[in-house]
């Protein structure tokens, strides 16, 4: 009895130190010209229209259709940064490669989905968007590169006159930006890594810490990005009822869960229609 009164008087205790943990940064400014947009997941891609995902014409048109965009960035040999969701390029391109392992000038051999566009580099992405709708730039670190995306990333981002942020699912993207790019929105992305396999070999105690947003007293996010399906996680609950967290949807695929989403104040990643 007396073990139980002492586990049972730990609880409140515990439920402290886990909101505690769940402190996010508050009050950076430039959220106001973030939360207004929809974004078109990896562009406004529609393949039966030439337009596969993360390709400038899906960029064009998201752009021509007032979206602003989510794209994927992962950094190449040589230095150069690629805009692609996977690392390797088997699903997009049909071919047993990294994109790590290329140089910018390889891209030409990669062609997206059997269409004629190709890999685009972040700088023409930027380009296309400077002075217009806003992106959400993710970025995929691999193989340890973390800061040095990051820093990859931001250089091509100085002076650029546009409306972004970063967010990442790699807690040490959003590290480094705490410690080397304060000033700049950052945002955790997450879901539920409990469910099914294991996720990029972790262990369950790093899917669960994922899942419940436990880096956060480390890294310090201006929101969280998180998969609209598993947004009952408690942890997403608690940021939100006690800090006011900003929260980011995706991927939405119908106009019914947007919606919802939107009158939440939640701004949504869409794909799959045009709203």
């Amino acid at each position: 009895m007396t073990v139980f009164c002492v586990l049972l008087g730990a609880v409140p205790a515990l439920i402290l130190v886990w909101c505690v943990l769940l402190a996010p940064r508050r009050g950076q400014a430039g959220w106001e010209a973030l939360s207004g947009a929809r974004y078109a997941h990896r562009g406004l891609h529609d393949l039966s229209r030439g337009r596969p995902e993360n390709s400038m014409a899906a960029f064009r048109a998201a752009v021509e259709a007032g979206f602003g965009a989510e794209l994927d960035v992962h950094l190449m040999a040589g230095g150069a940064l690629a805009v692609v969701h996977d690392s390797s390029l088997r699903r997009v391109c049909g071919r047993d490669a990294a994109i790590e392992d290329l140089t910018a000038a390889e891209l030409k051999d990669y062609p997206l989905q059997g269409t004629a566009e190709r890999i685009p580099l972040l700088e023409d992405v930027l380009a296309l968007f400077e002075g217009k709708t806003p992106l959400v730039i993710e970025l995929k670190a691999e193989r340890g590169n973390a800061a040095a995306l990051t820093d990859a990333v931001m250089s091509a981002l100085d002076g650029w006159q546009g409306t972004y942020c970063i967010e990442s699912f790699h807690p040490a993207v959003l590290l480094r930006l705490k410690r080397a790019y304060p000033d700049v929105i950052r945002g955790q992305l997450s879901q539920n890594f409990l469910r099914g396999s294991e996720v990029g070999g972790l262990p369950w105690l790093g899917r669960a810490a994922l899942t419940h947003l436990l880096t956060t007293v480390f890294t310090k996010p201006d929101f969280i990005a998180y998969n609209h399906q598993d947004r009952a996680c408690v942890s997403l609950r608690l940021m939100k009822r006690l800090y006011g967290v900003h929260e980011v949807g995706w991927t939405i695929r119908d106009r019914e869960a947007m919606e919802r989403l939107e009158r939440e104040g939640v701004p949504v990643i869409f794909e799959g229609f045009v709203p």
